[in-house]
């Protein structure tokens, strides 16, 4: 797959990585990358080669957020197209039925911050910052999924106040998941895809819809519902393979 403003590669242990790429404009969410963004995403949920995706601006810069710039010139016809683009993007990360990890390093902010947080799992760079400042620009930031990670006292407070939150804020926040050093970012990233490739993909989807599901049920009702996703589960020709070599693996050890 060749882009513009996105590079994106595929890994032979069941993973790709995206990386947004374009380092004059420190990985502003431009239009054309925003496209190539849904294409590409929508490309590799479709890949059954592929079980894991990572979303990351590379070493230095996650994004700066939305195309400012290119924001500004938008005629009143065309806004309403735009923001529609802007959903279509959002959704195709936010609701891909496959893990995607995001790998932070430098800058998250405002639309890059967003997109952090579509991820499923977040690792930070000791230099990653986080923040919203769009309220600064008269514009609103996405709230909810933002919210379902820290609350909605903190999310206000966050989005709200605009400041910056650095890498070991955000992990006691618990918006990142974890933090390492600037060189181990894609190493760290990379071994996390590798271990998440090794899961079942339809298991692996239904922990992804129960994760959204779950928390707007009573607690009887979700407790209902994962039961009979756990009964879809046990009755799959995958699942029983996998219990088989597990079974041999262990008799192997105490052989």
């Amino acid at each position: 797959m060749t882009y513009h403003t996105i590079l994106s590669e595929l890994k032979d242990s069941g993973y790709a990585i995206v990386t947004m790429h374009r380092p004059g404009e420190m990985n502003a969410i431009s239009n054309e990358m925003r496209h190539e963004l849904e294409d590409c995403f929508d490309k590799l949920e479709n890949d059954d080669k592929i079980r894991v995706i990572i979303l990351t601006g590379g070493d230095y810069v996650f994004s700066a957020g939305m195309d400012l710039k290119e924001m500004s010139t938008i005629a009143d016809l065309e806004i309403k197209d735009f923001f529609q683009s802007v959903k279509r993007c959002s959704r195709k990360i936010y609701g891909c039925k496959k893990p995607v990890i995001a790998a932070v390093g430098g800058i998250a902010l405002g639309g890059g911050f967003n997109l952090a947080t579509f991820c499923d799992l977040i690792i930070a760079s000791e230099s990653a910052i986080f923040g919203h400042p769009e309220l600064k620009f008269g514009l609103n930031p996405l709230f909810n999924p933002l919210r379902q990670m820290v609350g909605t006292a903190k999310a206000k407070e966050i989005i709200m106040l605009g400041q910056p939150i650095g890498a070991n804020e955000a992990l006691r926040l618990g918006i990142v998941n974890k933090v390492t050093s600037p060189e181990r970012l894609m190493p760290e990233a990379e071994s996390m895809a590798r271990e998440l490739a090794k899961r079942s993909p339809a298991a692996m989807e239904a922990v992804k819809r129960m994760s959204d599901i779950a928390p707007h049920m009573d607690r009887c009702s979700a407790l209902e519902l994962e039961m009979d996703v756990e009964t879809l589960l046990f009755s799959t020709e995958e699942r029983k393979e996998r219990m088989r070599v597990f079974m041999e693996c262990l008799k192997k050890k105490k052989g």
